[in-house]
């Protein structure tokens, strides 16, 4: 008999216990990390579903610009007076009036 094997019989009842801290680890895992982040991820699809002309957004990376117009999977922004940009739909990333303090 190999030395592991031997441990491995000698705990013998701690089976049961190691399985249940398992279990309890992954289900805090679940309820912390794992639930809230897909419960934002569904937040921020549905926001970009339901995007509108006009409407005051950020980029991910940081752009605030107002929706001129909306395609399937394209959006135009206009960051700057008279300043378009063409920017993939899944980069938007918050509504910009939402997060500005005062407003």
């Amino acid at each position: 008999m190999t030395p592991a094997f031997m441990l491995l019989q000698a705990q013998g009842g701690g089976d049961y216990s190691f399985l249940i801290m398992m279990v309890a680890i992954f289900a805090i895992m679940y309820f912390f990390m794992i639930r809230p982040q897909n419960k934002k991820q569904k937040e921020i699809q549905n926001f970009r579903k339901n995007l509108e002309i006009g409407q005051e957004v950020i980029t991910a990376g940081g752009i605030y610009g107002k929706v001129k117009d909306i395609e399937d999977s394209v959006v135009v922004l206009e960051i700057a007076s008279g300043v378009k940009i063409k920017i993939d739909k899944n980069s938007i990333y918050a509504n910009a009036a939402a997060t500005q303090p005062g407003k």
